[in-house]
This record gives structure tokens, sequence and C-alpha cells, in this order.
């Protein structure tokens, strides 16, 4: 099975629920990612929410806004899917 997700909320902690075809939800913290080089222009906070989204179903950051899955910044399913089930505590 390859997990799909289908949905993200984006939090201004560095922090992103990941919503999963099953109905599983994580909770994936990006703040140690944001200092590595490849992941270093999310560390303006308006970037990191306002690219957040699916691609590739997968989470992942669309840089350029043109929706180009090759030139996205996305997080490997499985890793995400391997993270511990949470509840969501958007409202």
């Amino acid at each position: 099975m390859f997990p799909k997700v289908v949905q993200v909320i984006p939090m201004k902690d560095y922090s992103v629920y990941v919503y999963f075809e099953d109905g599983k939800i994580v909770c994936y913290d990006m703040s140690p990612m944001i200092e590595k080089e490849a992941f270093r222009q999310l560390k303006d906070i308006n970037v990191f929410m306002d690219t957040c989204t699916v691609m590739n179903d997968t989470l992942a950051w669309d840089i350029g806004k043109n929706r180009d899955n090759t030139v996205c910044l996305d997080i490997d399913p499985d890793t995400l899917y391997e993270l511990p089930l949470v509840k969501e505590k958007i409202a």
C-alpha cells in the first residue's frame, strides 16, 4: 500500500496536520527541517503557510506557485505515515 495524502493544514509553529486517504491523521513537525539548505526558504512563515499543499499525493510546498510537481519541496509519504496517529487540534 502506498499512503496517499488528501489534505494538509499548516500551523504557525511550523507543524502540519496531514490527512491520509484511509482516515489517519498525523502531525509533522517541520521546524528541524527548515534549517537544512533544501528547505531554508520555508523559514519565512508566510512562504511556509501560503505554499503548503498536497502534490505528488504527499505533503509539499509549491514554492513556484505554479503546481509544477518537479520543482516542489515534498516529504516522503511513507515517512509521514510512520508518525503516530494524532487527534486534530483544529476547531
